[in-house]
């Protein structure tokens, strides 16, 4: 786990980038699933970077002061409550939240209005998440208007209102070695899922049945949940990019795309394999596998620190193209196909992300106008694929097959780390780890 000292140095980070005025940060409300029934809680993430705090009903604020060397840095949680605690489990209340998590002060929830206006008068800014939630923009205006009720007392209210996320998102897009830590992990349990999946899969079998076992897997190593819906996409079924279904039989002849990943105390994971469901490709699968996995290569060669951010999608997409034009799906060179967007009828999607608390974690591509370029510590995919649908001018033999091979990246000093390599992707891995079930 991230040590506690870690959150509140980044709270204390987040002060010296504001300078002076306070931030406004509230975690993620519970969500009803239907009538009184919840979905299983998940914090928001720009406020667990932050504070490690898990319970929901639970607001962050930050006073900076004097260029933000001096800040202060409370807590608004629920009140310990035993009844409750009976009915909804343990709840630190704010004493022992604020020991725990190393806070300078802590209040309870129920505070909130009375106290913000205090902490907001005099202040020149306020930094709060504007626009993403209304219910939260009213509350936040209703604080600073209460403020300026009072300038006939001498009081002023903040001036202006800055979005706060693309300070934490700057931050949040280096990992630093204790958040690469939990990573590694997370991406060694997932791998062992897929492993386990390519053990399993059998002709016959549902896709959801498959999906069990990943879930299962996920939380039987000590992760939370999945950190997305996983797709686990047999046949045709694969050339659609989000499916998420998953109640379809895997038969045998067909390629079986799992794309899938554990959240370990907070952090994603995200790994696509691509397999035969009979455990040997067919020549026109292998050919297409081959190719993707070549682009792969290509693509994780070009993670290199102060290579634009889009070098790997360029690698990736010439080596595709390239294989599209020998393989009668594309024609013309490779600048010309590219040019026209050609490619796009079997390559629509960019080759990567950035990853961490989400699984499409926080942080700009571009400065100016321009990619930026990659640099220690950033974390991403890497993630090219090919997507065949029938039609009139594709080669028979290509029609449905769909193949992604997706692992995650950290970006070194001397040029970058597959934190998946445990998950098999090569074609002899693949067919061989799947014989191994037919010999037991």
């Amino acid at each position: 786990m991230i040590p506690i000292k870690s959150f509140r140095e980044r709270r204390r980070h987040l002060a010296s980038r504001m300078q002076k005025g306070v931030a406004i940060i509230p975690t993620a409300p519970e969500q009803v699933r239907n009538r009184d029934a919840y979905y299983p809680y998940r914090f928001d993430s720009y406020f667990y970077y932050l504070t490690g705090f898990r319970e929901p009903e639970a607001v962050l604020v930050i006073v900076a002061e004097a260029n933000g060397e001096m800040s202060r840095q409370i807590l608004f949680c629920r009140d310990k409550d035993l009844e409750r605690e009976i009915w909804d489990g343990f709840r630190y209340g704010p004493e022992a939240a604020r020991n725990t998590f190393d806070f300078d002060e802590a209040y309870p929830i129920c505070r909130l209005d009375d106290m913000l206006p205090g902490l907001l008068a005099n202040q020149p800014t306020v930094h709060y998440s504007l626009g993403h939630d209304t219910a939260w923009d009213t509350r936040v205006t209703g604080w600073i208007n209460q403020v300026r009720q009072q300038t006939r007392s001498g009081i002023t209210a903040p001036a202006g209102i800055h979005d706060v996320r693309p300070l934490l998102d700057e931050m949040r897009l280096f990992k630093s070695t204790e958040e690469l830590q939990v990573m590694r992990r997370a991406a060694e349990i997932s791998s062992g899922a897929h492993r386990r999946a390519m053990r399993e899969t059998r002709p016959g079998m549902s896709e959801y049945e498959v999906e069990a076992g990943l879930l299962h897997e996920f939380r039987r190593h000590g992760a939370q949940a999945p950190a997305y819906t996983s797709i686990v996409a047999g046949g045709a079924n694969a050339c659609v990019l989000h499916y998420i279904e998953n109640n379809a039989p895997l038969n045998a002849g067909d390629l079986l795309l799992i794309d899938a990943g554990c959240e370990l105390d907070g952090y994603a994971s995200d790994i696509t394999r691509t397999f035969p469901v009979d455990g040997r490709f067919s020549p026109a699968q292998k050919d297409l596998y081959q190719l993707v996995l070549s682009a792969q290569a290509a693509a994780i060669s070009a993670v290199q620190p102060g290579s634009p951010w889009d070098a790997p999608h360029e690698a990736a997409l010439r080596v595709l193209v390239q294989g599209f034009i020998d393989f009668g799906l594309c024609h013309g060179s490779v600048d010309t196909v590219i040019q026209s967007e050609d490619y796009k009828r079997f390559y629509m999607h960019r080759t990567g992300h950035w990853l961490g608390l989400d699984v499409h974690d926080a942080g700009e591509y571009k400065h100016n106008g321009e990619w930026r370029p990659l640099q220690p510590g950033m974390t991403l995919t890497v993630e090219p694929g090919c997507y065949v649908h029938p039609a009139d001018n594709v080669p028979r033999h290509f029609w449905n097959i769909g193949v992604r091979i997706e692992d995650d990246v950290v970006v070194t000093e001397t040029g970058c780390e597959v934190l998946t390599l445990a998950a098999p992707k090569t074609v002899v891995e693949i067919e061989e780890l799947m014989q191994e079930r037919k010999d037991q």
